[in-house]
């Protein structure tokens, strides 16, 4: 075999090895669901809709969450077909891998580490911020060098985000204590984040003014557009969900159910927060940090808003289990693969849990959240995930042209096929394109790195390319 067929040798899927990867299956579609929307609904959805209404899209930033869910729904359908085709760990990484070979596996197995790493690491850093906003109101308040890390404005010297740091090993020691424990307890809070976003929209829609939603469109079309592409990043997460397609019960119904579901869930409270936001304060005065706490100071409810930091506390807590999950089963499928060391694979025979895979992550994105500033380690999250989205997308159409998988027959479809999976890549591509210079240098060093590591050690480890020599040597 040449050196390039070596490096797009396909993983072949047997069917029968499904229930066989040595994860527990204890996730239902409502526990899917939980997930999904923990991982869309953070933090994000009381500050997002004002930025978007006052700089972009004006009172139509309602408009432009829409756009952005039907942009997320194509993807999502590719997900789930994908998900409930092949149920195994390893999300996007194992789709390509099956459709598109090894070495473009690895490519984008390596781009979603950068995802899930950097995506843990910059939210645990908003965390901490949230976290001391809440002890400075009872008059607790640590030492600034050990609440921000090194570089950060206003920081001296040498820094350590010690909540980051704390925060992200706490939930790695939930996470390994089981996994129906930790879904449990994500799918309290995210029912507590949904009841305080409720209880913002039931307070301030007695105070919405009809005169707000005029103009309702002041930068036209474009200003609508370019609103829908920062909300896109709002709904980035869901992927995360497929990751535990082989912990699920019954994954070809659950698994569509939980993508889809926690998908049209994240929208509805999207599109709500923006439409009651917009109709209580004037859009162009809310392109400030925290638009919800300064909407409930303009109606005098200022009650609420000590309710709404535990909210962002809460849903950005979500936000972590679901990421740090994700990110180590992806790991865990990697290295099942033989493309990183056999540490990362190694499950606990009590909880069923890639404990030492747990930990490495963990410890590495807690590093990272307690020394490098929120915008050097947000930079990699949104282009991986762009990145995966694609490949899936594309990949959609050659897992139909796949002779064993056209085998399964009760699997979920995307609808109106091939044209769906082909727009959503191309929509797909499109936003990459849009993202900053600065994003592709740092996506490029990455991706050099991790290049590097493939040539080093995954090509001469792989599983796959072994049992192929092996093959050989006998023939």
């Amino acid at each position: 075999m040449k050196a390039s067929q070596r490096l797009l040798v396909k993983k072949s899927v047997n069917p029968a090895n499904f229930n066989k990867g040595g994860l527990e299956k204890t996730l239902s579609a409502f526990s899917l669901t939980m997930m999904g929307v923990g991982a869309i609904v953070g933090s994000g959805i009381f500050i997002t809709p004002g930025i978007i209404a006052a700089k972009y899209a004006g009172p139509a930033a309602m408009l432009s969450f829409v756009i952005a869910a039907v942009v997320c729904s194509l993807v999502a359908l590719c997900y789930a077909e994908f998900s409930s085709t092949i149920p195994l760990a390893g999300s996007a990484y194992t789709y390509v891998y099956t459709v598109f070979g090894e070495f473009l596996a690895w490519i984008l197995g390596w781009s979603l580490i950068s995802e899930y790493l950097f995506a843990v690491s910059s939210v645990a850093v908003s965390w901490s911020s949230y976290f001391q906003n809440l002890m400075s109101g009872f008059g607790l308040k640590l030492p600034t060098f050990l609440t921000a890390a090194a570089g950060t404005a206003g920081v001296s010297g040498a820094g350590f985000n010690l909540i980051a740091f704390v925060v992200v090993l706490a939930v790695s020691l939930l996470l390994v204590g089981g996994l129906q424990e930790s879904t449990r307890v994500n799918s309290i809070m995210v029912i507590v984040k949904i009841l305080v976003i409720v209880l913002f929209i039931g307070v301030a829609i007695f105070f919405v003014k009809p005169a707000n939603y005029h103009p309702f469109m002041p930068h036209g079309v474009s200003g609508l557009v370019k609103g829908a592409s920062l909300a896109f990043y709002a709904y980035i997460g869901f992927d995360a969900v497929s990751t535990a397609s082989e912990e699920v019960k019954n994954p070809k119904r659950n698994m569509p159910i939980g993508i889809v579901g926690s998908l049209v869930v994240a929208s509805i409270l999207y599109v709500a927060m923006a439409a009651v936001l917009v109709g209580v304060v004037h859009y162009s005065k809310l392109n400030v940090g925290d638009p919800v706490a300064y909407a409930l100071a303009v109606i005098h409810q200022n009650w609420a808003a000590g309710i709404v930091s535990l909210g962002a506390v809460v849903g950005m807590t979500t936000v972590l289990i679901v990421m740090l999950y994700g990110g180590t089963r992806l790991l865990f499928a990697i290295s099942r693969d033989g493309l990183l060391p056999k540490v990362f694979r190694t499950v606990s025979p009590h909880t069923k849990v890639p404990v030492k895979s747990t930990w490495i992550f963990g410890i590495i994105a807690s590093v990272f959240a307690a020394v490098i500033p929120l915008d050097k380690i947000a930079e990699l999250v949104n282009i991986g995930t762009l990145f995966a989205f694609a490949m899936v997308s594309i990949g959609v159409v050659f897992l139909r042209r796949h002779e064993t998988l056209q085998q399964i027959n009760s699997s979920f479809k995307v609808p109106f096929y091939p044209v769906l999976p082909v727009v959503s890549f191309l929509a797909c591509v499109y936003l990459m394109l849009n993202l900053q210079a600065f994003t592709w240098h740092m996506f490029g060093i990455w991706l050099v790195i991790g290049i590097v590591i493939y040539f080093a050690y995954s090509y001469r480890h792989s599983r796959i390319r072994a049992g192929l020599r092996a093959k050989e040597s006998k023939s």
